[in-house]
């Protein structure tokens, strides 16, 4: 006789939420790259907040000199523009202030060498040097808002836990698809929810503080 496996319900893992659904609200799902993306109840979710980035000179800078086009998005970045400013010209050279959106000073960058906090960038020289107050912004662009089986490895704000999924969802190749999650105020079991395989405790751990941030309290053995 074969084997069946029966699916996950919600109330294996949802213990307690708000009346009239307030601790839901209806997400996008993903479309599938390539294939089918199936997400089960008392998954894990991470939502896609940022998107890509690009650089530019700001309008009347005295240096000629350029930063990266498209600068590598980190997990740290924020959606919106970094201000990168030079600080203190030298020739050939210079070193640049870089605050975050927030205008948060995240470090120090200098001409002709990688910069890899928040994203990953280099300023070039050119062939007139920077003066003290030319500056380049970076903008992130905000994502797309879809949601996915939470990913710690990705870079588009879906390593941060965003809320759960209620029930089995599949989104076609290419295709998004809505579905229903707890977003807030609710008390989940962490014998019921679903992580990625692999996960390690830290970041388990991690994403349970962003869902407690958001109301849900992970109870361990409810």
């Amino acid at each position: 006789m074969a084997v069946q496996t029966e699916s996950k319900r919600l109330g294996d893992w949802l213990k307690w939420e708000l009346e009239n659904q307030y601790s839901r609200d209806i997400v996008t799902v993903l479309a599938g790259n390539g294939a089918e993306r199936a997400l089960t109840s008392g998954m894990v979710l991470g939502r896609a907040t940022k998107g890509t980035a690009t650089g530019a000179a700001v309008a009347g800078n005295a240096g000629n000199g350029t930063v990266t086009a498209n600068p590598i998005v980190g997990q740290a970045a924020k959606p919106g523009i970094y201000q990168v400013v030079c600080v203190e010209p030298a020739a050939n050279a210079g070193k640049f202030s870089v605050e975050d959106p927030d205008g948060i000073l995240i470090g120090i960058a200098t001409v002709g060498v990688q910069f890899a906090t928040h994203l990953t960038f280099t300023i070039a020289d050119g062939a007139v040097d920077f003066v003290a107050g030319d500056a380049f912004n970076i903008t992130v662009a905000a994502g797309s808002g879809k949601v996915k089986q939470i990913d710690f490895a990705a870079t588009d704000g879906s390593d941060a836990a965003c809320g759960i999924l209620t029930e089995e969802a599949a989104a076609p190749d290419g295709t998004d698809r809505s579905a229903v999650a707890v977003v807030r105020n609710a008390i989940v079991s962490d014998n019921g929810i679903t992580w990625p395989a692999g996960a390690t405790q830290p970041q388990k751990d991690a994403a349970t503080a962003q869902l407690k941030a958001a109301g849900i309290l992970v109870r361990q053995g409810a």
